[in-house]
């Protein structure tokens, strides 16, 4: 059920920086996320996350992370805002009695790309973005405590997936399901021949789709971390072409992130041969969510057709044709 506003006129106090500020839903996704607008002031935006999905430890990894990327590199993302109590997370009571957590963050100017507009330089920044974040990551020691999910094969394409079980996702029938259980058995052998070693595995952002960037002229921003993970490099590639896997610019949006990320982290000949690997993974994951996440407006708008549409990439796949 979706939180009203005004179940979080009380969270406001716990920031100073909010004193009258007013408030609109942005999104409501896994998450809700909120502008905050102050009369006089800057604007914010808070994510309020949904219960049971990220634990405090989870959350409180994601913002250490948030934290040294700001320290040590240069990429836009979001800058979280202490509370009064100078903690960065936040908890609060909703009025059914659950407990809530709570994140602020300053407000970043920009909006979601056209996924019909020419995005070839867009692929081109977020190249660079990815080997950026991907070479921090092999580098960065992470805290004692620290502790994200990881986006295994198995957490995916099992039954008691992360994001669900795409067996009983809208429109999966049959014959659905038998082409990509032939698909998955060759993609886990693939997957587990490529191996975990740490050139190619690591903590990665796991979601530079085209709803986590903002776009201000000629400034990107990555926003939305919270579904940062333990994943294949190459997996944030598949990400960034959510929900549009088979659309006709997919080729060319791969080379250009290909050529960018490669001035900054060569890749191997192995990793760029499993790129084909990482789509269908992403989007079989992407298929457990919107059948978990069914009642959200981004489900609904990509369901139509989305089975098939995934069963087709997957005998493309199994083809060694995913990019025709």
């Amino acid at each position: 059920m979706p939180l009203q506003l005004r179940d979080l006129e009380s969270v406001l106090q716990l920031w100073p920086d909010l004193d009258g500020a007013t408030m609109s839903l942005l999104n409501h996704s896994e998450n809700h996320t909120i502008l905050l607008s102050v009369p006089g002031g800057e604007a914010f935006t808070m994510r309020v996350h949904r219960p049971g999905y990220q634990s405090v430890a989870n959350i409180e990894s994601e913002l250490a992370w948030l934290e040294a990327l700001h320290r040590q590199t240069d990429l836009p993302i979001p800058e979280p805002v202490a509370g009064r109590n100078g903690r960065m997370l936040q908890s609060f009571k909703t009025p059914s009695g659950d407990t809530c957590y709570a994140v602020l963050f300053h407000f970043i100017q920009g909006s979601e790309p056209n996924p019909d507009s020419d995005l070839v330089d867009l692929f081109g920044t977020l190249g660079v973005y990815a080997a950026k974040l991907h070479q921090h990551s092999i580098a960065w020691p992470r805290p004692a405590g620290f502790e994200r999910q990881a986006w295994s094969a198995p957490a995916i394409l099992d039954m008691d997936g992360l994001w669900g079980d795409w067996r009983v996702a809208p429109g999966v029938n049959d014959a659905i399901r038998l082409t990509l259980n032939r698909a998955h058995d060759k993609l886990r052998r693939r997957l587990e021949a490529y191996g975990t070693a740490s050139a190619r595995y690591g903590l990665i952002h796991a979601d530079m789709r085209l709803g986590n960037l903002l776009v201000d002229g000629d400034q990107v921003s990555l926003i939305d971390f919270d579904d940062c993970g333990i994943c294949w490099f190459a997996y944030d590639f598949a990400a960034a072409i959510s929900f549009h896997e088979t659309h006709p610019s997919v080729p060319a949006l791969r080379d250009a992130w290909l050529k960018t990320y490669q001035t900054v982290r060569p890749l191997a000949p192995e990793d760029i041969a499993e790129l084909d690997s990482m789509v269908l993974l992403r989007r079989t994951a992407l298929l457990a969510w919107i059948g978990s996440h069914a009642e959200t407006a981004l489900a609904q708008t990509h369901m139509p057709g989305f089975a098939e549409g995934t069963a087709d990439l997957a005998e493309r796949y199994m083809a060694g044709a995913m990019w025709r």
